[in-house]
């Protein structure tokens, strides 16, 4: 992810410095009228959470530590922001810059089957790919793709990795009926919009900005279709951290659970904190609030329903040749998780 697409280019205002300070979050963590105080006596443990901070999905992370909700749990989370793309949380827990991040199911599952030491722990949300299409192209299902031309920001990371998959289950292979273009990240709905592609992959914000400004038809996301029920962006913890620190993860998880169920029921909320303090350039309030609403929040899987899913994503990237044939999906999605609430 990076923040130059247009017309939602995000301006981070420092909104870090405060979310940060657990501890003044938490004396002004009013939410509807409710004050989220630490429940738990002791020092709070801290845990740099990695998180997308430009992306609309992420915002219940920086609002939950914002409004006192992780210190509820007695966690002091200090939020570290990643801004290009999906394979940075990964470095940053692998660098050892962060303990714990957010990142999409597409981008986790091949680094984990090179032996990258993370451990899966909950599920947050579904829904924030989307894939879309000019009218003139004539699609108007996944089917319709087959021949067609798909713009894309990156290969071989989501969502264009687990869109994939739903294009292949429509009967279209995504290697051989399908002509990929990578054009850079701000462009891709100027591409189609010109007609230099039939269709495009993007992220939300950006996805549904691109759909709105071009009037593009939209054919399906990371929550229709195949991925219903399904979630599209999970929690990992470095698992060093996590042999040392499991009980703090074991509340980190349960305050993703929460702070996601409060998404659910309260959309407009987290919008007005995240255009507020992001500040999306071209988006309102009342945007967000949609973008928001969209997203699937309330389906956060831990323990045996992350097992399941992981297994499903690692014998659908199986499919489309991105985890290696000799993997084993169910071995694999039990070696790469962990049942933090168990």
């Amino acid at each position: 992810m990076t923040k130059t697409e247009k017309p939602v280019a995000l301006s981070r205002r420092n909104v870090l410095r405060a979310a940060g300070a657990v501890g003044v979050a938490a004396t002004a963590g009013a939410l509807a009228g409710k004050v989220f105080s630490p429940a738990i006596a002791g020092p709070a443990p801290k845990i740099r959470l990695a998180w997308g901070d430009i992306a609309a999905c992420h915002s219940p992370l920086g609002f939950g530590v914002a409004k006192g909700l992780y210190a509820k749990h007695n966690l002091d989370v200090e939020l570290y922001p990643f801004t290009s793309n999906g394979q940075t949380v990964i470095q940053a827990l692998a660098t050892g810059k962060a303990d714990a991040g957010a990142g999409l199911v597409g981008d986790w599952l091949k680094p984990l089957e090179q032996g990258f030491d993370v451990k899966l722990f909950v599920g947050s949300h579904g829904g924030c790919g989307r894939l879309f299409a000019s009218e003139r192209s004539g699609i108007k299902t996944l089917a319709d793709l087959k021949g067609k031309t798909i713009a894309t920001f990156v290969m071989g990371a989501s969502p264009q990795t687990v869109l994939q998959v739903s294009i292949f289950k429509a009967g279209v292979d995504p290697n051989a009926d399908v002509n990929w273009k990578v054009v850079p990240f701000d462009l891709v709905g100027e591409t189609v919009a010109r007609g230099e592609a039939d269709a495009g992959i993007h992220i939300d914000p950006w996805a549904w900005a691109i759909e709105k400004k071009n009037n593009l038809v939209h054919i399906a996301d990371t929550q229709s279709g195949y991925y219903k029920g399904h979630t599209c962006c999970v929690l990992g913890a470095n698992g060093k951290f996590l042999a040392a620190n499991k009980d703090a993860i074991r509340r980190l998880a349960q305050a993703n659970i929460e702070v996601h169920d409060y998404t659910a029921n309260h959309p407009e909320e987290v919008a007005r904190w995240y255009a507020d303090n992001l500040k999306p350039a071209g988006l309102t309030a009342a945007d967000l609030t949609e973008i928001l609403g969209a997203l699937v929040y309330h389906d956060h899987p831990v323990g045996q329903p992350l097992i399941d899913q992981i297994r499903i994503g690692a014998e659908d990237l199986k499919l489309v040749k991105v985890l290696d044939p000799e993997t084993d999906p169910k071995a694999f999605a039990e070696r790469v998780t962990v049942d933090i609430l168990a």
